[in-house]
């Protein structure tokens, strides 16, 4: 039975920045809007700050990503939501096409919808092939945008370093704004005060 043939009720949302320095809160207020606007019931959230574009090379990044996106696929296996809302395709992954089209097949074949705010032509393709098309080319371009973002990174603080300036956080500098702990420090932190007051 597919979206247009059944009733949805229950939603998941999705939430996805890359760095600490960005906030989920714009996508969070649109989505719980939205979901409101539908009358759809919200049966959880899924927020996570951390790279959709790198995983398994050993620096941590994506990590949070994949287990978050898990958890998601499990809660759709499960039943307890019919549609998942996203702000936009690009944050459910920036691994490409290929990662795209796999993630949002196994979702679908839980019988789970997927809408996008920004991308509404996800919900509204009812040709498969059609959708499959758009979500690989929506999902390498995603992947392009984060390569070319990195490249012109790379390529700001290798022209620094030639100039001979300084690259880097610089020592005795003091940050403007109180740091947000991500997932793996404050589990450190926490993990070291307890032994503390052993």
């Amino acid at each position: 039975m597919s979206e247009h043939q059944r009733e949805i009720r229950r939603c998941a949302i999705w939430a996805r920045v890359s760095t600490s320095d960005q906030h989920t809160a714009n996508q969070l207020a649109d989505l719980r809007a939205w979901a409101s606007k539908r009358g759809l019931d919200i049966a959880a959230e899924y927020v996570t700050e951390d790279s959709a574009w790198q995983s398994g090379n050993g620096n941590g990044k994506g990590a949070e990503f994949d287990r978050q996106r898990a958890a998601l696929l499990a809660g759709a296996t499960r039943g307890d939501y019919d549609v998942v809302l996203c702000w936009a395709v690009d944050r459910l992954s920036r691994r490409g096409g290929e990662d795209t089209m796999a993630f949002v097949r196994r979702l679908t074949e839980t019988g789970c919808a997927l809408w996008a705010d920004k991308d509404p032509w996800v919900q509204s393709v009812t040709d498969p092939m059609v959708r499959e098309l758009l979500l690989g080319m929506f999902g390498t371009f995603a992947r392009w945008e984060s390569e070319r973002r990195s490249q012109r990174i790379k390529a700001g603080l290798a022209q620094r370093k030639a100039e001979g300036k300084p690259v880097g956080r610089q020592p005795g500098v003091r940050d403007k704004k109180p740091r947000r702990r991500s997932g793996y420090v404050a589990r450190w932190e926490r993990e070291r005060a307890a032994a503390a007051a052993k």
